[in-house]
């Protein structure tokens, strides 16, 4: 497949990673700044060539806000328009387990936020309804 083909959709995988807050138990939302949209977002990004997208989703959070995670619930898919192509992203919940951020060039920031202020710092729409379906089913 050539994945330059306008025509074609770019693939991409990510997750809503959330975990138990260590104050109080709650539910907290992880939310990434991206420097180069000036935009707070749920961690993803393409797939590699031969990738699939529950490794590049596990891969994205990785390289993007430093935590490894389970994957648990599949979430509804976005499918948007990015660069003039067709983009078609899946999502999961994931739970963060162990890992420490480290800023790049790609995201700057991240943040770990209760649900109701995460879906109002969210930048995209299609993002916060991420969240919602987060919300209305298990998590894990």
């Amino acid at each position: 497949m050539d994945t330059d083909d306008p025509a074609l959709p770019v693939l991409a995988a990510g997750a809503v990673l959330w975990r138990r807050s260590p104050f109080d138990d709650g539910l907290e939302i992880a939310l990434v700044h991206r420097p180069r949209y000036d935009d707070w977002s749920h961690p993803k990004g393409k797939l590699k060539p031969d990738e699939d997208a529950t490794s590049a989703a596990l891969r994205e959070v990785k390289e993007e806000t430093g935590m490894d995670c389970v994957l648990g619930s599949p979430l509804p898919p976005a499918r948007y328009m990015a660069n003039g192509r067709p983009k078609h992203v899946r999502y999961w919940a994931a739970r963060a387990t162990t890992g420490a951020f480290t800023p790049s060039r790609e995201v700057d920031r991240v943040i770990w936020l209760p649900p109701t202020a995460a879906r109002h710092r969210l930048t995209q729409d299609r993002d916060r309804e991420l969240l919602d379906a987060l919300l209305a089913g298990p998590a894990s």
